[in-house]
């Protein structure tokens, strides 16, 4: 994942949902800081946590790569 789109709609949606970081992280069952180094670009999600951060929005991983615009 090279480009921006993720961290950007990542941020997006957590934010849409009023969420901080660190509790979508407890949500999606990831350490604390991993969502924030997500957004960062300082980390990219393995597949199992691309899927849970998916399901969690209800949207599709291709959304939330740049692939599909919802």
């Amino acid at each position: 994942m090279s480009n921006q789109i993720f961290p950007k709609r990542l941020q997006n949606l957590r934010k849409q949902k009023q969420l901080s970081a660190h509790a979508l992280s407890e949500l999606c069952g990831m350490g604390k800081n991993r969502i924030l180094l997500y957004e960062k670009g300082e980390q990219e999600p393995t597949i199992s946590k691309l899927e849970a951060i998916a399901d969690f929005f209800d949207v599709s991983t291709d959304y939330l790569l740049g692939r599909d615009h919802k």
